[in-house]
């Protein structure tokens, strides 16, 4: 199956997918990372129309209806991309975050110096966020991290389409246990999952960067749900 792999807030949307991706193959895979628009590509103005873009190519480029991931913010990408293409996604995987609602903004969580968003740092991730990543790995991803395009982080989330609620989930859970998802989602703290039809739990060891420190498992978990209903 096609698997498509969105990252993140400022990760270079290629090289840290490398290792699940390489995992993914051997288990017959074909995984495709997309480089998202200013991340990784040396566009400063993205827009999160232009990431929408992107991945919506993706879509409908793939041989037959691929599982759509994303990560973090990137999550709200994915549900995006189900809320314009429902008939055309397989199934969406949520990995360490939730899809945020119409109206909202995408991702304007830190301060914006000179039209985009930088890595803000790791006091914001202190705790189980970042606690699998050790001082090296701290450090190289503070210095590759790649600022967020204001375009992006302050674009606008629309959404249209309740056959998105059709489109099966998945939620991947890192930093935080399937008890805790599923209780902030009964509590209506992420009404767009509590209104789909279709949203299982699988829960993961890690911190909020399971493709760094996971790699293998991650990978295991995504191969898995292309043979879940």
């Amino acid at each position: 199956m096609d698997i498509l792999l969105a990252a993140g807030l400022w990760l270079n949307g290629q090289s840290v997918w490398d290792e699940v991706a390489a995992a993914l193959r051997e288990r017959g895979h074909r995984p495709i990372p997309l480089t998202l628009p200013g991340q990784g590509d040396g566009n400063p103005t993205a827009t999160l129309d232009d990431q929408l873009a992107v991945v919506l190519a993706a879509v409908d480029q793939a041989k037959d209806k691929p599982l759509l991931v994303g990560h973090s913010a990137a999550c709200t990408l994915a549900w995006l991309a189900a809320d314009a293409r429902p008939d055309r996604i397989a199934k969406i995987a949520l990995i360490g975050g939730f899809p945020t609602g119409d109206g909202k903004p995408y991702a304007d969580f830190f301060e914006i110096v000179d039209g985009a968003m930088p890595f803000p740092g790791w006091d914001p991730f202190e705790g189980p966020d970042s606690a699998d990543l050790d001082e090296q790995t701290r450090q190289r991803f503070a210095a590759e991290a790649i600022p967020v395009p204001e375009g992006v982080a302050k674009g606008v989330v629309r959404l249209s389409d309740e056959r998105r609620f059709d489109v099966p989930v998945a939620l991947v859970c890192p930093e935080f246990s399937p008890a805790q998802a599923q209780k902030w989602i009964d509590n209506g703290e992420v009404p767009e999952l509590k209104n789909a039809k279709h949203v299982e739990m699988v829960d993961i060891d890690s911190g909020h960067w399971p493709m760094v420190t996971k790699p293998e498992e991650l990978a295991r978990i995504l191969a898995d749900l292309t043979t879940t209903d």
